[in-house]
């Protein structure tokens, strides 16, 4: 079992930023692909940005796109979510999560049901 802890959630202005972090209890972390989603009361999670194992390709919903940034450090074994230019429509509970089995591109894990694992996830509210 994986266990993920977020933090770096929390209420900022229009055009802010936050970097959000996730913290992995599994030596493995390195090996496995993470993900960021969202979530807002009565809409199912949204794909935010993946990272594979190596760090070496992500990918970025295009609601974000520019304007987030997805990285990982797999010596302290965490992912970040570096979030810029933050609009009222980017307010939700954000989670990671960890995808044990590897695709062929970082492009499938876009979908919530390639993750095994979440974290209990973090609130961001971006205000006027």
């Amino acid at each position: 079992q994986v266990q993920l802890l977020e933090s770096g959630g929390g209420l900022v202005q229009i055009g802010g930023s936050l970097r959000l972090s996730c913290r992995a209890s599994e030596r493995s972390f390195g090996t496995y692909a993470m993900g960021w989603f969202r979530q807002v009361p009565g809409k199912e999670r949204e794909f935010v940005a993946a990272i594979d194992w190596s760090a070496s390709t992500t990918s970025h919903a295009d609601s974000v796109k520019g304007r987030f940034f997805i990285s990982r450090d797999n010596a302290r074994n965490t992912v970040y979510l570096q979030m810029n230019s933050l609009r009222p429509e980017d307010t939700a509970v954000y989670f990671c999560g960890t995808a044990l089995q590897p695709r062929s591109s970082v492009g499938h894990y876009c979908e919530a049901k390639r993750y095994d694992f979440w974290g209990q996830g973090t609130q961001v509210t971006v205000s006027s």
